[in-house]
């Protein structure tokens, strides 16, 4: 009953935001967040900033933990391929199933991936680029199975949950162009797109994408093992590619503003006592971050 009336409050409530006034004072609202966290954004290096711009410019950058230089990044790593030899390849043995999820339980087992999400200098690209405090949505321990299912987020989409969402990808085993990789189309293209297909939310075939951009403009993110993508996933369209040669290991970290646009929008999934544990001993910064709801 509580799963049914949730789910009724929610179509209310994207009704409501669906409202010509109510949108225009949504981003009314929006703007003047904006210009008045302009003065508390974190200061970031000359390197960061630059990716920051990029993302602002591109919709995705790509980069690597052995550039980031992040020093957690070799614990992070180390248990981050240990979990992948505890991924089973198949939990419901459906014909549709094209992804396996690391369950709660592993994540709780090797937290150092969910904290890496939460290191300070990553918080302050984040915040630098959504030009608000950081929401830390969660972090996805994924093994994309190599079959040819053709469904969800092996369909090209735009992220709607907020006006900014930002993914941070780690590939976990080299990826090429048969094993899965991160594709988008470029923001500016993908504006194209949009008024092209006229666009509002879903999932787009290949078929029907090519009808408005070349696939040659589709641009596949390689690389790898330890290979990081940082992409503006609400800018751009994107997807998985399905992977054919072999699956695909990766870990998604993200992240949206604390006023997203669906305003129920959540993804962490583990209990607010597991997570009360994972952040005992960071900055109230970063525990903002996890428990933002308390502080939007």
């Amino acid at each position: 009953m509580y799963i049914l009336i949730q789910k009724a409050r929610n179509k209310i409530i994207k009704k409501l935001t669906q409202i010509p006034f109510v949108q225009t004072q949504s981003e009314l609202l929006y703007q003047t967040a904006l210009n008045k966290h302009l003065v508390n954004l974190p200061v970031i290096s000359t390197s960061d900033r630059t990716l920051v711009e990029t993302i602002k410019r591109d919709g995705v950058v790509i980069t690597s933990l052995e550039a980031l230089g992040i020093p957690s990044n070799p614990r992070f790593f180390q248990v981050a391929k240990k979990l992948m030899s505890e991924i089973p390849k198949s939990i419901s043995g459906q014909k549709n199933e094209f992804v396996v999820h690391a369950t709660p339980q592993q994540m709780m087992e090797h937290s150092e991936i969910f904290l890496w999400g939460l290191e300070q200098r990553l918080l302050n690209i984040v915040e630098n680029y959504l030009g608000l405090p950081v929401a830390y949505q969660g972090v996805f321990f994924r093994r994309d199975i190599a079959n040819e299912v053709a469904i969800k987020s092996r369909l090209w989409h735009i992220d709607m949950e907020d006006r900014k969402v930002l993914k941070i990808i780690v590939y976990l085993n080299d990826v090429n162009d048969d094993t899965g990789p991160f594709q988008y189309i470029p923001q500016s293209l993908t504006s194209t797109a949009v008024r092209s297909l006229k666009y509002r939310s879903g999932y787009i075939t290949d078929e029907t994408m090519q009808q408005a951009i070349s696939p040659s403009n589709w641009k596949s993110c390689t690389g790898l093992s330890g290979t990081v993508i940082i992409a503006a996933t609400s800018s751009i369209f994107h997807r998985g590619k399905i992977p054919v040669a072999s699956d695909r290991f990766a870990v998604f970290f993200d992240y949206t503003s604390r006023r997203p646009k669906q305003l129920l929008y959540s993804t962490l999934s583990l209990p607010k006592q597991n997570l009360l544990s994972l952040v005992n001993n960071l900055s109230e910064p970063q525990k903002n971050c996890v428990f933002w709801q308390q502080h939007s």
